[in-house]
Formats: structure tokens, sequence, C-alpha cells
């Protein structure tokens, strides 16, 4: 066993057990007794760093680039530009690739121009608890008879009852129309100062100094969407899928009139009859003019006559209408354990 654990590391344990006519297994099952089967190699020596290129910068060169590249000249341009300035200046220091080279060593090869910095929009989160105390308003386009040409749908919701409370068409979209149109909408309901808040997305006409300035003589507070959140302006982009998945929304209008004959028809059916999921399957009109509960209080008398007449049907408990919230939000606000079970996963 001693001469093949001498062997093995010249010619291996394979040829060494062979060629002593040792069986290998015997060779390892009493090699930990006969110790370790040579000396261990000595680590390898860490290779010594390499000499500068004979034609690299010296400390002092390399000193007066970096000076150059932070001078309050320079200190915002790209190395490119600082090359071609010095050339024609006649300077030449080092290769441009040689200027990037020394500004990523020093941790500073990002961005050197001065970057616009967009503000920190803030997640808008209104509740609503009651018709007129949150309107959110938009603007679509409707086709109309040739390419390139449209129609213009302002429309007010009212977001605790999903009413409409008011609707225009007009030929193009401007921020005085937008202005009339709030208005005389404010106007036919009778809102009191101070009670209404306004919500829309950030549209040209939305964010209109004319449209600013008559939230603030009548006393409403208006808020936006974040930039390119369409989640910020949910209930008016649900209406509009909804009249635009109707089957009698035409592809296009042939005129004006057209349009305004079809908004006619679509609203009325939208306030007066359309049994709305998000409000207990009320109609808008109902839970905007405060008869929600007679509602409910009926279907509850249908349905208890329904669990007498045969209980057995109804196996977990006696049935009841769907509920109507007692409160809508934009954007509902993230409670602690929601937050933490968020983190967690």
């Amino acid at each position: 066993m001693d001469a093949v654990t001498h062997l093995s590391p010249t010619v291996g344990v394979v040829a060494a057990c062979d060629f002593l006519g040792v069986a290998r297994a015997s060779f390892y099952r009493q090699r930990p007794v006969l110790g370790p089967s040579a000396a261990p190699l000595p680590e390898p020596a860490l290779p010594a760093d390499p000499p500068a290129p004979a034609r690299a910068l010296s400390p002092d060169e390399r000193a007066r680039v970096l000076a150059v590249l932070h001078s309050e000249r320079f200190q915002d341009r790209s190395p490119a530009a600082i090359q071609a300035t010095l050339l024609d200046e006649g300077q030449y220091f080092c290769s441009t690739r040689t200027m990037y080279r020394i500004l990523e060593q020093e941790g500073e090869s990002g961005e050197r121009r001065d970057q616009l910095l967009h503000p920190s929009y803030q997640r808008p989160e209104l509740l609503s608890t009651a018709p007129n105390q949150l309107w959110s308003w938009d603007i679509t386009k409707l086709l109309g008879p040739a390419k390139w040409t449209y129609f213009y749908l302002y429309v007010i919701l009212d977001v605790f009852s999903r009413y409409v409370a008011g609707w225009m068409v007009a030929p193009r979209e401007t921020a005085e129309l937008a202005k009339h149109f709030i208005e005389e909408t404010i106007r036919q309901h009778r809102v009191p100062a101070g009670q209404l808040t306004v919500h829309a997305d950030r549209g040209r006409v939305m964010t209109s100094q004319p449209v600013a300035f008559l939230m603030a003589d009548l006393g409403v507070t208006k808020t936006h969407s974040r930039p390119y959140v369409s989640d910020d302006n949910p209930y008016s982009e649900s209406q509009f899928r909804t009249m635009k998945y109707r089957p009698e929304f035409p592809d296009r209008f042939g005129c004006i009139q057209d349009s305004r004959a079809f908004c006619q028809q679509f609203f009325q059916w939208y306030n007066e009859e359309h049994r709305h999921s998000g409000i207990g399957l009320l109609t808008p009109a109902v839970v905007h003019f405060g008869e929600a509960q007679a509602v409910l209080a009926h279907r509850q008398v249908v349905l208890d006559a329904a669990y007498q007449a045969h209980p057995d049907r109804f196996v977990r408990r006696p049935p009841q209408p769907l509920p109507l919230p007692s409160e809508v939000w934009i954007n509902r606000p993230v409670q602690p354990d929601e937050k933490t079970k968020e983190d967690s996963q």
C-alpha cells in the first residue's frame, strides 16, 4: 500500500494499482490510515500588477485633464464636445475615449447635462358618500362622417350615483366650451359652494386657466389624475366604454345632429334604465335622487315572500338584495394590514 501511495501522484491511482496488483477498493479503504498521498500543493502566487503602458498619461497629465473636465466651462458638456472645442482652440490633451475612461474611474460617467426633473404627482384619494359630492368629467372623440373628422362629447358623471349630471356634443374641444358646460351643469343641480369636488385627467382643456378660474369662483375643489395613469379616472372611462360597446353605437356619425340624437337616447337609458353593478343593480337616477332605500325595501319584500313560499330553496340564509355601497373611492387608501400583506409577498 505504501508503494501505491508513493507511485499514485506520478502515474495516477488506477495505473499504480494495476501495476502493483492491488485492488483499488483496498487502497481507498486503507488510505485514511496511510495518510495523505502527497504534500499539499503551494497556493499560486497572485499575478503582479501589469506595468503601466508607455503611452499612458502621467499622473500630472491625468490631473490636468480632470481639471478641464471639472471646469465650470465644460462641467455640463460631453467629452466629445469638449474634445472638439479644445481642438478648435488649438489644444489637445488626450483622446475622447481617455476622457470617458477618466470620468468612469472617478464615478462620473453619468449624464453631465442638466436634466428635466418631473415633479412627483400625488396619488389622488377621493371619497364620496352621497350624490353631488364628487364629480368626474372627461371628453371623448366621436368619429365624424369622413376621415379625420370628429365630434367631441363632454360628460360629467356623479361618482357616487353614476348619474350623468351633464353632457354636451361640440364640434371642437376648447377651454371656453368646457367652462360654460361645467358652469351650466353646476347651476342646474344647484350644488352649493364648498361641497363639490370635480376630478379630471390632465388633458389640455382640463388643466386650462379658464376652467381653473371657474372652479375657484364657484367654490369647487378640482383634482387631477397623475400623468399617464388612466386608473385615476376610472368612472368616466368605464362610462365611455359602456356607451361605445352598445350594439347601436355606430362606427361613424353622419353629422353632429346624429351624434346628439344618439347621446340623447343613450343617456336617457343610462340614467333611467341601466341597472349598474357598482350601485347594487339600481339605476343611477334612483340613487342620485334619493330613492334607493325605497327600491331596496320593495326588493326585500319580494324576496321575503319568495323565502316564505319556498324556504328549502335558500340553503344558507334568507335572500337579501344587493346593498348600495355607503362610500365610493377613487384610489382607496391602502390599509396598514394590506400594506403588510403586500410587503410579505
